[in-house]
């Protein structure tokens, strides 16, 4: 059975010369279909890098990244939005939603973008958003709404149209701990669902046991890596 990621010997460096900077050295990280794996490590650790590459964002320096079976390494940068599109759903830590669109239309913008015609796109995002809980709110605009309703649609947002993989970079770094631990449940029950892979990158360690398990990252290095049953630091 194919890895969800597999990531190999994964080297990314920034700069040149006397100013080159090491993000991450010889990284190996693997992740299986359907796991929910949390990403910790102090600022600086290479966490963001790593889930960059992962996404399709940041092209690793050398090493091999393979999403689903497929070797995404020597892919050309043309490819890379086809990619995205087709496995990819983010969700970000300032939920980086079209302010000038309703909350609806935030969400069928995705699907349509994944070739879903209208009426689909629109019946498919009123679905999520009252699964989400803001089946009220279809009209809002981002700014109408809370710090915690914003990462609701941004979660509806990242699973439309059922894309394999979830990414999450701090989704509960502007969250107060009530708001923040109830959209990391939300994004574990809708990924479970739906049968994602999710990899959420975090230092909030109120969210941890919502993983099956933890890797740890220091100074661009996989340091630990273990079941998150029970983790409480």
């Amino acid at each position: 059975m194919n890895l969800a990621v597999d990531v190999e010997g994964v080297t990314k460096t920034f700069g040149s010369g006397a100013l080159v900077f090491t993000a991450l050295r010889e990284v190996s990280f693997q992740v299986a279909p359907g796991e929910i794996v949390m990403l910790v490590g102090p600022s600086g650790s290479g966490k963001t890098t790593l889930l960059s590459i992962i996404g399709c964002v940041l092209r690793a320096t050398a090493g091999r990244v393979r999403l689903f079976g497929e070797d995404i390494s020597e892919r050309a940068e043309r490819d890379m939005p086809a990619i995205r599109r087709a496995l990819i759903g983010f969700v970000f830590q300032g939920h980086n939603l079209i302010s000038s669109l309703s909350v609806l239309d935030n969400v069928r913008l995705v699907l349509e973008t994944r070739g879903v015609r209208r009426s689909l796109a629109t019946r498919e995002a009123k679905t999520l958003l009252e699964r989400v809980g803001l089946g009220d709110k279809l009209d809002s605009l981002p700014a109408q709404l809370s710090g915690g309703q914003r990462q609701r649609v941004a979660i509806a947002r990242a699973v439309a149209g059922d894309p394999p993989l979830l990414l999450a970079d701090e989704p509960t770094a502007a969250l107060d701990a009530q708001a923040g631990l109830a959209v990391t449940e939300l994004l574990a029950e809708m990924s479970r669902e739906r049968g994602a892979t999710v990899v959420v990158v975090t230092h909030d360690p109120r969210i941890f046991d919502f993983g099956d398990r933890i890797v740890r990252i220091a100074d661009g290095q996989i340091v630990t890596d273990r079941e998150a049953l029970h983790e409480t630091t």
